[in-house]
């Protein structure tokens, strides 16, 4: 570490967002170290260290925190798509694992303003947006004061507004500099794609990745919720503004350009140059629709992502596509 470099923790190092992040703090020359209880699946972490351990575990938080670190952006949680999330099947592990990152950061990192963290990014989610504003597929409600009176669609947006507010109450009571944004469905390669707990860009990729021009592929519903999808790279220059700002959040990171599931499907069928018909089947589906309001982040950033979702998919069809054709199951 060269005298005088900047310093930063990365939990959640080992996921999909938390491996970007990683790579672009080394090229802006920060000292980094990642902490996951896995390293990256799809690339070796650029990471200068890399911790492996359960970060709700007490122990493995204060081995983390040895030392002084400029920044920390956590990231690290217990989250998938709505085949994870929505199912009510994994409630209590998403609570119990996520919250207890949270609160081992605020008790060890901020330690009543005495810690070793100077400032922390915080990721939370669009999920945590009541259910009810989001009920119109055409005209969902996101903008930032539209979270109370609170009634998230799942208990994982319930544990995201949790840690909002645990954060905030660190912040107003110890002073310490907090960052939180809420992030809109983020995608691009180096993202889970057939585990389960991919999200609908990776798992349209990998669906038609896999299926004969011609063919049939599923999918939940009827297709005609809405959704925004950012790519990675919008999603890393927006965190990295909101940091260098002085406005605490939270803040909207996401795209306004809203799509229907099937326009989606339709969009990666194009790009994988495929005509493929769509069987509409049962499954967990959240809320009718959402799209990320950017009227906060335009005003206090003076920014907004302007990727354009056909672009970023045409990227991430291309590294699923390697990733299936190296599987054998690529069409």
């Amino acid at each position: 570490m060269a005298p005088g470099q900047k310093t930063a923790m990365v939990f959640g190092a080992g996921g999909f967002i938390g491996a970007h992040l990683v790579r672009r703090l080394k090229r802006e020359g920060y000292w980094v170290r990642g902490a996951d209880w896995k390293e990256p699946g799809f690339s070796k972490t650029e990471a200068d260290e890399f911790m492996v351990g359960d970060l709700s575990d007490p122990d493995v938080i204060r081995q983390t925190f040895d030392r002084p670190f400029d920044e920390l952006y956590q990231l690290a949680a217990d989250m998938g798509g709505a085949g994870f999330v929505f199912t009510g099947d994994h409630d209590s592990e998403i609570m119990t694992t996520s919250a207890g990152i949270n609160v081992n950061v605020v008790k060890y990192g901020i330690a009543q303003g005495k810690g070793p963290i100077k400032k922390i990014f915080y990721s939370s989610s669009a999920c945590m947006y009541p259910a009810y504003n989001q009920e119109d597929p055409n005209n969902p409600k996101c903008s930032e004061e539209s979270a109370y009176p609170a009634a998230p669609d799942s208990e994982y947006g319930w544990e995201k507004l949790f840690s909002e507010r645990l954060y905030l109450a660190a912040h107003r009571n110890f002073g310490t500099e907090i960052r939180i944004a809420r992030f809109h469905n983020i995608f691009g390669p180096e993202g889970t794609w057939n585990s389960g707990r991919e999200k609908a860009p990776a798992a349209m990729c990998r669906k038609v990745a896999e299926t004969p021009d011609g063919g049939e592929i599923e999918m939940w519903g009827d297709g005609k919720q809405t959704r925004s999808f950012l790519y990675i790279d919008e999603c890393l220059e927006g965190v990295s503004r909101l940091m260098k700002s002085g406005f605490t959040g939270p803040v909207n990171i996401g795209s306004e350009e809203m799509v229907t599931i099937n326009q989606l499907a339709e969009m990666v069928m194009k790009i994988g140059r495929k005509k493929l018909s769509i069987k509409h089947i049962p499954g967990p589906l959240g809320v009718r629709g959402r799209n990320s309001d950017n009227r906060l982040i335009k005003e206090k950033l003076g920014w907004a992502p302007s990727t354009k979702l056909e672009d970023g998919l045409r990227k991430t069809y291309e590294w699923v596509y390697a990733q299936a054709k190296a599987a054998g199951t690529a069409k």
